[in-house]
């Protein structure tokens, strides 16, 4: 572990007696050792990080039940675009000429889907995502974390724009579709 070694005193020049000085060597060997085994322990004993997914419930395409029809103003349609923005309509169909409006993704999406909940019942309020060509992957899922977060119970996911959204999307947002 540790050593103390002694070198020679005696006399030197000019016959004056000198102490002997002390050295001391410190033996690294059992540290070393003792790092390894950390990092061993640590090692084996850390788990690894799972992949997380967001449970997603759609409903079974064998069973034949009836469903009430949706009412427009109980429907929020968001666009996903290009450059993390995002534009929705609420309360009409595309073909009825609506207000599009534009949002970042995040807290401002967020706070329209919340204030547009306002309007509708909370059992009849549904949110209607639709990603277009030019939004990425990344905010679909950014989307799907949002509703997740507010709590939105009914949304659903729609890959194919109407021939009415895509003129909108066009004229009034300028979107290549």
């Amino acid at each position: 572990m540790a050593e103390i070694s002694t070198g020679g005193g005696g006399k030197h020049d000019g016959g004056k007696v000198r102490s002997k000085k002390a050295s001391t060597r410190v033996d690294m060997t059992p540290m070393v050792d003792l790092g390894f085994l950390l990092i061993t322990f640590f090692i084996l004993a850390t788990t690894l990080s799972k992949p997380s997914s967001m449970t997603l419930n759609v409903p079974d395409k064998t069973q034949k039940e009836e469903t009430e029809p949706l009412k427009a103003s109980n429907v929020m349609t968001v666009f996903l675009g290009k450059d993390n923005k995002a534009y929705y309509i609420m309360g009409k169909a595309a073909s009825e000429d609506p207000e599009v409006k534009t949002v970042s993704m995040g807290y401002d999406l967020r706070k329209a889907i919340q204030e547009s909940a306002k309007l509708a019942p909370a059992d009849k309020f549904v949110v209607v995502l639709k990603p277009t060509k030019e939004s990425t992957y990344k905010n679909m899922v950014d989307i799907l974390d949002e509703m997740a977060i507010i709590k939105i119970k009914r949304y659903a996911l729609v890959d194919v724009l109407t021939d009415d959204e895509k003129t909108l999307l066009k004229d009034k947002v300028k979107l290549e579709i």
